[in-house]
């Protein structure tokens, strides 16, 4: 499935990328609508329809398997190679759009990021948290809902953020411009609404005398590796480590089953970045860890079993080139989008 073709890790992709965030609820083709004025007008390389493992402001009746909600976005995104479906948000572990954001600005950081969401989000946005920190991180379109356009542009959030709002003929350029950096694109209303076609849906089974179930969102449970690289990345990028990649090591080395590569721009920071990681792997209950250069100034490596860490400084990474020899795209090579 192509949600699959995105790393939660992060690459050195570049481009202009649309982020379409939400519940999908099912998807519709209102969605479709957005993505789509959305690469055309903004002149994005790709629209990511980022699924929601749950919203923190719905309650979870009535909410659709996540499953069910991904392959509706699957749907909706099919006959177009540049729409891409994906369950990226519940593999970083993330529920709030603002610490989504905080990561995939780091993972991804030579993509232009925009933050695409109907008028009916920009009226509930001061809802969110971290709300004003979300127009500091990604540029933000706006686009038209039938019943919520005019409330949208008298909202708190326009109030707030009137000095940084652009002029819809500068579409185009939004992408490229340095956050804050808001606009509402004015356009066709689409009447597609996930509350009405469950309602619709729900009236479907009472005629044909069934009963709706509730349903739980399944929780997929991380294995022992995966939630030791998420241990080590979250700790390298709170030392604000540069370019931070994992590679995938199955199959192709028998010495541990993942590589975590990253950067620091001073000696001192990589000794700073190891001793903190090395306090969180024991803390954990990590024993035997095996450090080498430690207090060295180019290059630091981890050894934490099943999870292998190499911290360097830009030049040395660059010589020893780790990723290629793997197989994996330098950090600010360019990267395809699938």
């Amino acid at each position: 499935m192509r949600h699959q073709a995105i790393p939660r890790w992060g690459d050195g992709r570049r481009g202009r990328i649309g982020i379409l965030g939400g519940s999908f609820n099912p998807a519709h083709e209102g969605h479709r609508h957005i993505a789509e004025t959305a690469l055309r007008r903004l002149r994005l390389n790709a629209v990511w329809l980022l699924v929601s493992p749950g919203n923190p402001l719905k309650s979870d009746n009535g909410m659709g398997r996540f499953a069910d909600r991904l392959a509706s976005a699957d749907a909706v995104a099919e006959g177009n190679a540049r729409i891409v479906a994906t369950d990226l948000e519940a593999r970083l572990g993330t529920r709030y759009t603002v610490a989504t954001l905080r990561l995939l600005t780091r993972r991804f950081p030579r993509a232009r990021l925009v933050w695409l969401m109907g008028a009916d989000n920009q009226v509930q946005i001061p809802r969110w948290q971290g709300w004003r920190h979300i127009f500091g991180m990604v540029s933000i379109v706006v686009f038209p809902r039938p019943g919520w356009t005019r409330k949208a542009l008298h909202g708190t959030a326009s109030r707030a953020l009137a000095r940084w709002r652009v002029r819809a003929a500068r579409a185009g350029a939004l992408p490229l411009m340095m956050p804050p950096a808001w606009m509402l694109l004015p356009g066709r209303e689409h009447p597609a609404s996930a509350t009405e076609i469950r309602a619709a849906r729900v009236a479907g089974e009472a005629l044909a005398g069934k009963r709706p179930r509730k349903r739980t969102a399944a929780r997929r449970a991380e294995d022992g590796t995966d939630r030791l690289v998420r241990l080590i990345v979250g700790s390298l990028e709170d030392d604000k480590a540069e370019h931070v990649v994992v590679i995938d090591l199955v199959g192709k080395a028998s010495f541990a089953d993942r590589m975590v590569v990253a950067s620091g721009l001073a000696g001192r920071q990589l000794t700073a970045m190891a001793e903190h990681l090395i306090e969180k792997l024991e803390r954990d209950g990590r024993r035997h860890i095996r450090t080498e250069g430690l207090g060295a100034s180019d290059w630091v490596l981890i050894d934490a079993g099943d999870v292998v860490v190499h911290l360097f400084r830009p030049e040395a990474r660059a010589q020893y080139a780790l990723e290629k020899m793997w197989g994996v795209t330098l950090p600010g090579d360019e990267a395809r989008f699938a």
